[in-house]
């Protein structure tokens, strides 16, 4: 999902094994969706001040959103944040969104960072899934540049594994992470993604499936596991349950609510389809949010006090992902406990952090202009170029509902003023006939 890479060490971790083992690909515990646990296959989890780079570069790119290294998140944050903006009627400026076209390479796919642009891309690039898909994704949103999006696209298409699905990198296992955000992608560009099939003609809506944690299981019953582990167990992975149950629905990063109705159940279904899999995962949220109101990071490997710290990224992905499938009652508590207790966080984290509360904003219709007493609005465009232009504040949900109906009465009402006139009208013209007949009457 679209958590904040707030382990940047992870990483350099990841590059380095890369470059030993002489491939193109990051680990997937590197990604845009992580901040999961580490496991025998991936990095341990360090601290953001223990062997991350000595700091940005001297001067960032013009154009550019935040002011902290972009080696690790360049692309990412960039599109989040100029999604966030389009999804509050704000235009980014034509310098942010030229430097993101300028961060792909021909081959469609975007690295999390390339620093020299005047070089193509070649073997020693590199690319990777979750970057290029939230490119695409604004791209999507933004309209005028179908080329790009479109060869976005064609790269993600061509990486799709065997299983239907998608790993961090092009040729790495899958993951439900960077699964569920291609299938956004893929969504937001208009692809049907159920018949997007791989080689072996699986969907990667089978893809995320294969990631669930059966409701009866002894632990995290209904949730989505990142990857299995060494063993081939599935371990419930909080993350990426609100990337499956996005993914699960075929829904983007910026999405709208939909009615709430009932709460979520888990049922074991055999087959277990793909919408199952995803209720399931949010009977899931729903439990571990009922706890606290907020989703917990995992304690750090070897750290003296481990005690969960919350996850403010998460908890705003899992009220997203609640919300638009139809559980918006299950996402009040938590949105309000964001609203209470993110803006420090945002604020230390940057754009993405930023662009993340105001798509749950978005999503459920709050105001992200008076967010506990924060415009996110203002702070997100603060960490970048000046916007093009600010457009009117965008109705809510129930703003355009009642616009709706007010058109629907209005609509009604015209209908019956003008059957009105029309029967009065043919009432006018009966008696003038009738004064017209006894006229002729007369005078005969």
């Amino acid at each position: 999902m679209t958590t904040v890479r707030r382990h940047v060490a992870r990483g350099a971790a990841a590059l380095a094994a890369a470059a030993v083992l002489s491939v193109t690909a990051v680990p997937s515990a590197a990604s845009a969706a992580p901040a999961v646990p580490a496991s025998p296959a991936s990095p341990a989890d360090v601290t953001a001040d223990e062997g991350t780079p000595a700091g940005p570069p001297a001067e960032l790119p013009a154009g550019m959103y935040g002011t902290t290294d972009p080696t690790y998140d360049g692309v990412w944050r960039q599109s989040l944040a100029m999604l966030a903006q389009r999804a509050v009627n704000v235009m980014p400026a034509d310098s942010a969104v030229a430097w993101l076209l300028g961060q792909q390479c021909d081959s469609g796919a975007f690295p999390a960072y390339r620093p020299d642009t005047t070089k193509p891309c070649d073997a020693t690039t590199v690319v990777d899934t979750n970057s290029t898909a939230a490119a695409v994704q604004i791209l999507a949103a933004l309209t005028t540049y179908p080329d790009a999006m479109n060869n976005g696209m064609s790269w993600l298409a061509s990486v799709q594994n065997k299983d239907g699905g998608w790993g961090y990198s092009a040729g790495a296992p899958s993951d439900a992470n960077s699964t569920g955000l291609v299938i956004g992608a893929l969504a937001a560009g208009g692809a049907p993604v159920g018949t997007r099939l791989s080689t072996e003609g699986r969907s990667p809506y089978q893809a995320l499936s294969s990631f669930a944690i059966p409701c009866d299981a002894k632990e995290g019953g209904g949730a989505f596991a990142y990857q299995p582990d060494k063993s081939g167990k599935l371990l419930p992975n909080a993350d990426a349950t609100a990337a499956g149950l996005l993914g699960g629905i075929g829904k983007r990063m910026v999405t709208t609510g939909v009615e709430p109705g009932p709460g979520p159940v888990c049922q074991d279904l055999h087959p277990l389809t793909p919408e199952r899999a995803a209720r399931n995962g949010a009977s899931y949220l729903v439990k571990a949010l009922a706890k606290t109101g907020h989703l917990d990071q995992p304690p750090m490997p070897g750290a003296d006090d481990s005690a969960p710290l919350p996850d403010h990224g998460n908890t705003a992905d899992a009220v997203v992902a609640l919300t638009t499938a139809g559980y918006g009652k299950q996402a009040v508590a938590p949105m309000k406990w964001l609203e209470k207790n993110s803006a420090a966080w945002a604020k230390e984290n940057g754009p993405a952090a930023y662009a993340q509360l105001i798509f749950a904003a978005h999503t459920t219709s709050t105001d992200p202009r008076t967010f506990g007493g924060t415009d996110l609005v203002k702070a997100l465009n603060a960490t970048g170029p000046a916007p093009k232009w600010i457009g009117p504040k965008p109705l809510t949900t129930a703003e355009q509902q009642k616009v709706l109906a007010d058109q629907k009465a209005e609509k009604h009402s015209m209908s019956g003023n003008i059957w009105t006139m029309a029967v009065g009208a043919f009432a006018a013209l009966v008696i003038c006939a009738l004064f017209v007949v006894r006229a002729k009457r007369r005078r005969s």
